[in-house]
């Protein structure tokens, strides 16, 4: 309520100070009641001053948040800091000393109502929004009577949102049980945080035991040994006064043997404790006799059970507002459920879409040209890097990004040429090699970053306009980021698609891959091709560097954690098929969801089961989901 009465008071005191002759006669008629309101009789005075115009209404915010003060001469003024204004002309008073003015919260209540009922039927669609900005945060009954004294709302936007405010009041503080049926009737399936809240009060439950069923609206009624602990039951008993409270073992023992007489304890020989009822008889004894303090036994606890029920019952008395509440509440379950689910599959396409995009590189590279390189991972930090360093040239951040992209693809692009040119296309065919030699390239690459560039990460901030997230309602909901670069996924998908099948570079690739030496005898230099191969995927990797770092730390070993998962897709996948690596990410995206879902805590444990679950599939279908066919698959 304290930013709607601030809002008020700066928007009245900022109007030209003149006198308000209404305000003036209501403050000397009751200036009385104004110093020592009663919450029972203050309401008339307070619609009366809101109804005397701007002036009124300022007063009352300063009156609400103890801002208002009064003088030796019977002067309201309203303080703000080190001044004071007169409440009725607006006028500054200098050197004024008021005695301020502390209504209690019943008072309060009463006006903030009266300032709502201004401010929501106020002619600025800005000041009615806020109004009902602070009812939702702080509604009170008062404001529920307002709300539906206002005049229609003529903005679709905030007609909606003052139904929904009133509604949410109504389920709260309507003293009518059929209005608030209709109230919960009208919200049920709302999967809203504010609806589930207005909901859980009318849910709520206490536990009674009674001899009989109690006049009470009861939710269910609890067996022992089943929904309810036979020791549940007991403490109850004890807790309602029903049953004294019982001794544990050792207690018991203790008060016996601190009290035995000649022989016996209670009039009963020590010989006989061994037996349990005796020793009840014992403990009954001294009891009796004011010995030991009062405890419940094994017989009376019994009996104590036998002789109650034990029930459930609603906080709300009304069986009707439980039952619409109690469906509503399922209705609201099921939706959950689902906007869960959704929500689920919308994290999975977005890490599907960022293992998509760090392995495209790696399928060209892998899966097209059969090298594996263990550097993949280098040329996506590369690609991180060259982000972070255009943003140091460039401030505005949309801008560098734009030069990011394709400043990350031309420095990895040269990185994949000048590591064939100078490793690899002295171990072709011979994959073993190769493999040492990337993951010696990696090292090296790793070191030369953190020589360069250090050991803390470096940021690589997202323009302004890709913060935030895109929030559908209070359960699904994705990060702009992520929507970026599953957009950007589908753009190299269709750039893939476009170089492979409709340039020449593309036909000369498919043409090397399946037949080299028929290739080599056409005119096409295999050397060259393969060369230009690794560049493209390397360049890739640099623009997912790029798109990655925008929401992960940006460190050397960025790599590293995104060329397993690179792998898995392109294996899964189908080696050298490109729908295959989209349908190996989407498979391993979405499984590692769900098992992060269902063990959220335990991140380790994902990563095992999902490579658990990789190895079991690949015995089933060891070429893939997708595999390539023809002359390529065979070479």
């Amino acid at each position: 309520m304290r930013p709607l009465i601030a809002l008020v008071l700066t928007l009245c005191l900022a109007m030209p100070a003149s006198a308000n002759p209404a305000l003036e006669a209501v403050i000397a008629d009751n200036l009385d009641q104004i110093e020592k309101p009663s919450r029972k009789t203050v309401e008339p005075l307070v619609a009366e001053i809101a109804a005397t115009g701007p002036e009124g209404l300022a007063l009352l915010s300063a009156w609400a948040g103890r801002a208002l003060g009064v003088t030796d001469d019977g002067r309201l003024l309203i303080v703000d800091g080190d001044s004071a204004r007169d409440a009725v002309t607006g006028a500054a008073v200098p050197d004024a000393d008021p005695k301020m003015l502390r209504p209690n919260s019943g008072v309060r209540g009463v006006i903030e109502s009266a300032l709502v009922a201004g401010e929501i039927s106020s002619p600025d669609p800005a000041r009615r929004a806020a109004a009902l900005a602070s009812i939702a945060r702080d509604g009170t009954a008062e404001h529920l009577a307002a709300l539906r004294a206002a005049p229609a709302e003529s903005d679709p936007a905030l007609a909606a949102q003052r139904e929904r405010a009133t509604n949410l009041l109504a389920i709260r503080f309507d003293p009518d049980p059929a209005a608030r049926v209709a109230a919960i009737d009208s919200m049920a399936g709302d999967v809203g945080l504010d609806f589930r809240a207005a909901l859980n009060p009318l849910l709520a439950v206490t536990r009674v035991a009674s001899a009989s069923e109690p006049q009470a609206n009861i939710a269910r009624e609890l067996t022992i040994g089943g929904d309810f602990p036979r020791e549940a039951a007991i403490a109850l008993l004890t807790a309602n006064g029903t049953l004294q409270p019982r001794l544990t073992p050792a207690d018991h023992r203790n008060a016996l043997a601190a009290n035995i007489v000649n022989g016996t304890v209670g009039g009963i020989p020590v010989a006989d404790l061994s037996d349990p009822a005796a020793r009840d008889r014992a403990y009954e004894a001294l009891e009796a006799a004011g010995a030991v303090p009062p405890a419940a036994t094994d017989a009376e606890a019994e009996a104590a059970l036998a002789a109650n029920r034990f029930f459930e019952v609603y906080a709300e008395a009304d069986a009707a507002v439980t039952d619409a509440a109690r469906a509503a509440e399922r209705r609201a379950q099921v939706r959950l459920a689902a906007m869960t689910g959704i929500d689920l599959g919308l994290d999975a396409l977005s890490l599907a879409s960022i293992y998509f995009l760090a392995a495209i590189g790696l399928a060209i590279t892998f899966g097209v040209m059969r090298i594996i390189n263990m550097a993949h991972g280098e040329f996506i930090m590369m690609g991180a890097y060259t982000g972070y360093v255009t943003q140091t040239l460039i401030a505005d951040r949309t801008l560098s990004l734009v030069v990011a992209l394709p400043a990350a693809f031309a420095v990895t692009f040269g990185a994949g040429v000048a590591l064939y040119r100078l490793v690899i296309r002295h171990l072709a065919n011979r994959p073993l090699e190769t493999l040492l030699a990337t993951f010696g390239v990696s090292i090296a690459l790793q070191q030369l970053a953190k020589n360069i560039f250090g050991t803390q990460a470096r940021p690589l901030t997202a323009p302004a306009w890709l913060e935030g997230s895109i929030t559908i309602n209070d359960v699904i909901s994705i990060s702009s980021i992520r929507v970026a670069i599953f957009v950007l996924a589908l753009l190299f998908l269709g750039l893939f698609l476009f170089i492979m099948k409709r340039t020449r570079l593309g036909l000369e690739v498919r043409a090397v891959t399946q037949n080299p030496g028929m290739s080599a005898s056409m005119g096409i230099n295999p050397d060259r091709i393969a060369m230009m191969t690794f560049g493209l995927g390397s360049g890739i990797a640099g623009i997912a560097g790029v798109a990655i770092g925008l929401f992960a730390q940006v460190t050397s070993e960025l790599g590293q954690q995104y060329i397993v998962q690179s792998f898995m897709t392109v294996v899964v996948g189908g080696v050298g098929n490109i729908w295959g690596t989209l349908a190996g990410a989407a498979l391993i995206g979405g499984l590692s969801k769900v098992i992060e879902f269902f063990n959220p805590s335990n991140t380790l444990a994902a990563q095992t089961f999902m490579i658990l679950f990789i190895v079991i599939f690949i015995q089933f279908r060891p070429r893939g989901i997708i595999p390539q066919r023809g002359r390529a698959a065979e070479a």
